[in-house]
Order: C-alpha cells, then sequence, then structure tokens
C-alpha cells in the first residue's frame, strides 16, 4: 500500500513540475581583431653536399665541412640572439643502371638563427664550407603569444561592444552571454631565398654579409557566440 502511494504521488509530482521556457531573444554575433607586427625571428640554412665511391671517405669530408662551419658559428652564438644547431645529416648510397652500388652521396646542414639578423648575416657570410640554402623569417614563441594575447583581446572588446550595440539596437538595456567560442589564425612567414640565387651570392659575397630584409606577421582573432538580450 505503501509503494503504490509512493508512486502515485510521484506521477503527480511529474505532471506539476513546471517546464522549462523556451529561450527568447537570442542572437548569434561575431567580431575579429587583427594586427600586423614586424617579424623579429631570422632562420638561416647552410648546406653542402658531398659524393664519391667510398661511403666513409663522403662522410669524412661532410664532417670536415660541418666542423669548420661550427668553428665559425659557434664563438658569435648568444642565446636568442644568435643560436646554432645542425641539422640534417644523410648518406645514401648511388645505384647503377644494373642495380648495383656504384657511389655515395651526403648532405649536411648548419642552421643559424635568431634575433640579431646583423649578427647572423655576419657570420654566415664568413662560413665558406657551406653555401647558402634558405633564408626565413618568423615570430619567435615570445612574440607570438604576445600578439595572440593583445589580439585576442581586441577582438573580445570589439565582441563586447557590438552586443551592447544590438541590445541598444533592439531595446533592450544589456545581455548575457549563452555560447562563446574563439578562433585565431596567423599569417606571414619568411619566404625561402632561392637556392640556385643563394648559390651565386655565396661565391661573390667573399666574407660579406648576406643581406636579409624581414617581413611582417598578421594574426587573426575571431570571437563568436550567442547572447540573450534583456
Amino acid at each position: 500500500m505503501a509503494l503504490a502511494t509512493a508512486g502515485t504521488s510521484g506521477a503527480a509530482w511529474a505532471q506539476v513540475a513546471p517546464m522549462a521556457p523556451e529561450p527568447a531573444n537570442i542572437v548569434n554575433i561575431s567580431a575579429s581583431g587583427f594586427l600586423e607586427v614586424p617579424q623579429d625571428w631570422l632562420s638561416m640554412s647552410l648546406n653542402t653536399t658531398k659524393e664519391g665511391a667510398d661511403a666513409a671517405a663522403v662522410q669524412a669530408q661532410l664532417k670536415t665541412a660541418l666542423d669548420a662551419a661550427l668553428a665559425l658559428a659557434k664563438p658569435a652564438a648568444q642565446p636568442q640572439q644568435m643560436e646554432v644547431r645542425t641539422g640534417q645529416f644523410s648518406l645514401y648510397p648511388r645505384y647503377g643502371s644494373n642495380g648495383k652500388i656504384n657511389g655515395w652521396q651526403g648532405t649536411t646542414e648548419l642552421v643559424i638563427e635568431g634575433r640579431d639578423f646583423a649578427r647572423i648575416s655576419t657570420t654566415a657570410g664568413k662560413i665558406q664550407s657551406l653555401t647558402l640554402g634558405n633564408v626565413g623569417f618568423s615570430l619567435s614563441r615570445e612574440a607570438q603569444q604576445k600578439l595572440e594575447s593583445d589580439v585576442q583581446t581586441l577582438a573580445i572588446e570589439r565582441f563586447k561592444a557590438r552586443a551592447n550595440d544590438v541590445a541598444k539596437g533592439f531595446g533592450f538595456t544589456g545581455y548575457t552571454l549563452r555560447e562563446l567560442s574563439i578562433s585565431s589564425a596567423d599569417q606571414g612567414g619568411g619566404q625561402p631565398y632561392p637556392r640556385a640565387m643563394a648559390m651565386q651570392a655565396k661565391a661573390a659575397m667573399a666574407d660579406a654579409p648576406v643581406s636579409v630584409e624581414a617581413g611582417k606577421s598578421t594574426v587573426n582573432v575571431t570571437v563568436s557566440g550567442a547572447i540573450q538580450l534583456r
């Protein structure tokens, strides 16, 4: 009997429970912000290719070229300003028409990068054992993070201003946020220095600094969401 009473009471409660009202006065809006800043990070790649009949001899030639480049670059290294690291180092066989190995070819690479463009370009110009391959510009990690933060703040402020304008335009005094999403995209980046031009420049510069000029990077942030006018 008690169970029957409890079941009846629960059914009655379910019948009188108030239904959640359908949300009204919902508006979807979006706002964007972007900033453009000069790229502050330069990366230069220098490399060389050697070939010969003996794998050990080719490897030794690559090591000699790389060691000579490191001997010139490392004394000028300074954290964040000019950093030096080795890049690709590969050695692989060459095959003749008969399918047998008839020689070996290898490549080694040195990367010089940082914020001090003058120091980097001057050091690259002194290295004669490697050939300038690619030059690229970008934003440093710190600059990228600051730019994204600044642009996000700008986009949020624009979103809030637009939300207030929309509310006032429809005769409301304010709004509440219901949904919100933030997306970002960045544009820019250094263009590669053509290899053929780099080889010609290397032959002619004779310890002269490599000419470089940074571009700009742009970060765009969009804030989208739904607001309820009140």
